[in-house]
Formats: C-alpha cells, sequence, structure tokens
C-alpha cells in the first residue's frame, strides 16, 4: 500500500510539471497555430543554463534562478523575431521544420558547450523527506507540484483578465480582428514564445531538482509533456491541466508495475501508448476543439 501511494503521488507531482511544459505548447499553438518541436530541447538548453548559474558560477539561487528567467525571455524573443517573423505567411510546413531546425541547434549546442553527459544543480529545496501516511516523499516532488500550480493560476488569471492575455487568446480565432483593435500580431507571436521559453525553463529547473541534469531524460521531458498535449488537446488550457497528471500517473505506475512483467525502458513508451489509443477514439484530445474543414 505504501508503494503504491508512492507512485501516486511522485506520479501526480511529475505530470503537474509535464502539464507547465505543456502549457508552453499549447500557448504557441493556440496564438500562432505553429507546433513547437523544439521543446524538449528548450527544456534541456534551460536546464544546463540554470546549472552554468548555479553550479559554474557560482551564484546563489535567489540571482541564478531570475537571470535563468530573463535569459529564456529572450531567448523566446530572438527565436521568434528572428527565425520565425521571416517566414510569415509562408506554409505551415516551413516554420514546423524551423522548430525541427531549433530543437538540433540547441541539442548540438548544449553538447558543444556542457559536454559533460550528467550533471546536477544544488538543492535548491529542504532536503528532509515528507511523510505522507506511509510514503516517503522528497520534497523536491512536492515543491514542483506546488510552483507549477502556482504558475496555472497566475496564468489563468492573465489570460482572462489581462489585455496581452485576452488578445493573445483572441489571436487564435481571429488575428485580423485583433489587428483592428491596434495589437500587432507580431508582438502576440513574440510573446507566446517568451511565455513558452521561460515555462520551459521553469519545468527544466523543476525537473533537473528532481533528478540529474541528463541530455537524454530531458529531451524525453519534452516529448512527454507533447503526449500531455495530444490527450489533454491542442488549443486546451484546461485539457493539459488534467492531461498532465493522467500522464504522470500512468508513467510513474507503468514504470512501477509493469517493468517486472516487460522490460526495463516501459516507462518511457507508455505515455506513446496514450497518444495512439487518444488519436483513435478522440483525435481532438480530451479537451481539444473539432474543427472541421470544408473542400
Amino acid at each position: 500500500m505504501n508503494e503504491l501511494l508512492q507512485y501516486v503521488i511522485t506520479g501526480l507531482a511529475l505530470g503537474v510539471v509535464y502539464a507547465l511544459i505543456a502549457l508552453g505548447f499549447v500557448v504557441v499553438w493556440k496564438s500562432s497555430g505553429v507546433a513547437n518541436l523544439a521543446l524538449g530541447q528548450l527544456v534541456l538548453f534551460s536546464s544546463w543554463f540554470a546549472y552554468g548559474m548555479l553550479s559554474q558560477a557560482g551564484l546563489p539561487v535567489w540571482v541564478g534562478i531570475p537571470l535563468v528567467i530573463v535569459f529564456a525571455l529572450i531567448l523566446g524573443w530572438a527565436i521568434e523575431r528572428f527565425t520565425l517573423r521571416p517566414l510569415i505567411a509562408q506554409p505551415i510546413l516551413s516554420l514546423i521544420a524551423v522548430t525541427l531546425g531549433l530543437a538540433y541547434f540547441f541539442e548540438g549546442l548544449v553538447g558543444i558547450i556542457w559536454p559533460k553527459s550528467v550533471a546536477s544543480l544544488p538543492p535548491l529545496f529542504p532536503q528532509e523527506p515528507v511523510h505522507i501516511g506511509t510514503a516517503v516523499i522528497k520534497q523536491e516532488f512536492l515543491w514542483a507540484a506546488v510552483i507549477s500550480l502556482v504558475l496555472f493560476g497566475l496564468l489563468t488569471l492573465f489570460f482572462r483578465y489581462h489585455k496581452m492575455g485576452i488578445a493573445m487568446r483572441a489571436a487564435a480565432d481571429d488575428q485580423k480582428a485583433v489587428q483592428a483593435c491596434g495589437i500587432p500580431v507580431t508582438k502576440i507571436f513574440s510573446q507566446s514564445w517568451m511565455f513558452a521559453c521561460v515555462l520551459a525553463a521553469v519545468g527544466g529547473i523543476l525537473v533537473s531538482s528532481i533528478g540529474n541534469i541528463s541530455k537524454a531524460p530531458l529531451v524525453e521531458t519534452g516529448l512527454q509533456a507533447f503526449s500531455v498535449v495530444i490527450l489533454g488537446g491542442l488549443d486546451s488550457f484546461l485539457g493539459a491541466i488534467i492531461a498532465g497528471p493522467i500522464i504522470g500517473l500512468a508513467e510513474t505506475l507503468g514504470g512501477g508495475y509493469l517493468t517486472k512483467l516487460t522490460w526495463e525502458g516501459i516507462k518511457e513508451v507508455i505515455p506513446f501508448i496514450i497518444i495512439i489509443i487518444v488519436m483513435f477514439v478522440k483525435p481532438f484530445g480530451l479537451f481539444g476543439e473539432k474543427r472541421i474543414e470544408r473542400i
């Protein structure tokens, strides 16, 4: 029983972090219609940059983390301004191919700047485990879940009540109407990528605080976040919030109980099995908007 409780709590915590990263994908998709295939590599690059600030440069957490956030904002602005904006009005396949190229670029850049295969961040949270019933949980999981939920709340308020948040939601439905209101659509595109990079950075820091910083697992974190997007719906904030814990639970429970019966890598495969099932049953995801295109 204590093993099951531990799997459930850690799975929910990881799932909330996956949902936070997935929200960055949803923001870009809703505002510009671009599928960000560099999501995992942005998580990877931001995590190593945090390592550079906190471990290599030796900056205190209260200085290093804000610098990582500022760097993510600049990175998101630069990606949109110099790689995607010149392709406005071009075929959508061109935009998707650019994000794929960015993914390989960031992955190669990490290998050049940080040739280490594995590294770790200094402790960001208290190290004493927490006892919940019969389960013993590392505080990193609980802090990651709390921080993710707080950010969800703040983003929900921003998109519901702030002028720019409302404009970003409106741009997903009618970009011409947004322009008629005097808001440049390019500004919305830029801000959506800045949001995405910040969410990837925060998610990468939270995941890296739980485990180590390593290339393959962090890229897989982005892919798992992508499975959250598919399950919840490409254009649904609510879908990301609900689908994240589902993916996290399926991953930890499957990895905990099915590994002994199948093979060691089943944990990484489970999110993609869920994607295949969902695509057959609900192609638009649990909460995605159904679109009918007439020919």
